[in-house]
Formats: structure tokens, sequence, C-alpha cells
């Protein structure tokens, strides 16, 4: 086959065409990335905001019933004396702390971390001692082998 030589100006020609081709082909690239990054995060934070919003809206039904409570004389009188240790004449008020249940559950949860600490650690030492008399044994049986 015969071969074709290209002209300077044809060189030329392609070479500009096809560096601006590229460059668009870039641009159009990144463009769409971009865009397609935008539209990802607009989405995740509609997402979010949808979600607020039916957090809002069912904070709002539990506001409008406390509304409806609170026009009770009897819930009223009953929340202060729950919630702001209001009595009624001759009533004793005694409060329990609730911390202290708290507190004494996570002393459990502490103690019991700690056995379970203890447990293991125990467990590996056993488990290295026993590696390391294996590895003794073997090494002196290959000492009297050889």
């Amino acid at each position: 086959m015969a071969k074709r030589r290209m002209s300077k100006q044809s060189k030329r020609r392609l070479l500009l065409f096809g560096t601006i081709s590229i460059v668009m082909l870039i641009y159009c690239v990144f463009s769409a990335s971009y865009y397609a990054i935008s539209i990802y995060k607009l989405k995740k934070q509609e997402s979010e905001l949808n979600d607020n919003l039916t957090e809002l809206k069912h904070n709002e039904k539990l506001l409008n019933t406390e509304i409806d409570k609170l026009k009770d004389n009897d819930y009223i009188a009953r929340y202060a004396r729950e919630n702001y240790s209001y009595s009624k004449d001759g009533e004793i008020i005694i409060k329990l702390d609730d911390s202290k249940k708290e507190k004494k559950e996570e002393k459990k949860y502490e103690i019991n971390q700690k056995k379970i600490m203890k447990i293991c650690s125990i467990i590996i030492l056993l488990i290295l001692g026993y590696v390391m008399i294996k590895s003794r044994k073997k090494q002196k049986s290959k000492k009297k082998g050889k």
C-alpha cells in the first residue's frame, strides 16, 4: 500500500482541532461530574430536610396534645406536683433519686468489663505459655535428632 503524506497545513489543522476537541471533551467530563456531585449533595440534603420535617411534625403533634392536656385543671395540678414538688395540704413529698440506680448499673457494667478483661488476659497468657512450651520441646527434639 502506498502511504499518503500529510502536508504541513493538514498536520497543523489536525493538531489544532485535535487539541481543541480534547480540551472540550475534558471540560465536558469535568462539568458533568461536577453537576452529578452537586445533584447528589442536594438529594442528600433534601432527604435530611424531609427527615427533619417529619420529626418536627411529630413534635408538633406532641405539643398540641400537651396544650390540650394543659387546659385541664386536674392535669395542671398533677403536673405541678410531679415536676415541681408542689403538694396539697398535709401531703409529704418523697423524691427518689434515679441517678443512683443509673450509677449502680454503670458500676455493674464496669465490673463486668473488668472481669471479662481479666479472664481474656489469663486465657491469652495460658495460650502463650502453651505455645512456648511446645516450641521448646520441638527445639530440644531437633537438637537430639542431630
